[in-house]
């Protein structure tokens, strides 16, 4: 049913307004960056972020975890289509916190038969794995030397940003550090950056 109900959204106009808002759009995203985020059907990346589309690639996974296909994705993104930011952002009240891997491994391999070829990628601490996240990326040999990768965890309850950084500033090992809030008005798409300042000015 759900399928269906996708398919007649299509048909009944999404086609058409998909088409007509992808018209004129370049391959290359705008911003030249990318943002790692959770499958989470409550979060919109567009909004969140005051972006439009074409601005960035969006790569969403359980969990916006960074996983080898992240890292495939990304390196495309950046050697093909010309990204260079990288923006990691989870959030609390995960799902991917709410179990840990060997228990869904034996959950699993009890009803299908056979032990799963993948990890889960369950973690307790949102800002634990982000910051996990970062550092692999950083040091990854296949992504472009120089990439600016940046991490936040985000308060689904209230909308707010708290950016992690890998050893903490100044060196503290404290993760969450700065907590970004929303602005007190809606941002027109394309008028905050991927870096959740205004350095973009109205059109």
């Amino acid at each position: 049913m759900s399928n269906e109900e996708l398919l007649r959204r299509y048909e009944a106009g999404g086609g058409r307004l998909a088409a007509a808002n992808a018209e004129g759009l370049a391959v290359v995203p705008a911003l030249h960056a990318a943002v790692l985020t959770s499958m989470d059907s409550r979060i919109d990346v567009f909004a969140l972020f005051g972006l439009a589309l074409g601005e960035v690639h969006v790569l969403r996974n359980a969990g916006g975890v960074v996983t080898d296909d992240v890292v495939r994705s990304l390196t495309i993104s950046q050697r093909k289509l010309q990204t260079r930011d990288v923006l990691l952002v989870q959030h609390s009240d995960c799902g991917l916190a709410s179990f840990t891997d060997d228990d869904f491994s034996e959950e699993l391999s009890e009803e299908v038969g056979m032990r799963r070829p993948w990890r889960t990628h369950a973690f307790a601490d949102p800002v634990v794995n982000v910051r996990r996240g970062m550092a692999r990326l950083r040091h990854d040999p296949f992504l472009r030397p120089g990439t600016i990768v940046r991490g936040f965890v985000l308060d689904v309850e209230r909308f707010t940003l708290d950016e992690v950084f890998v050893s903490g500033p100044g060196g503290s090992p404290n993760g969450a550090a700065r907590r970004r809030r929303p602005p007190s008005h809606p941002a027109r798409p394309g008028r905050w950056s991927t870096r959740g300042s205004r350095t973009r000015t109205p059109a």
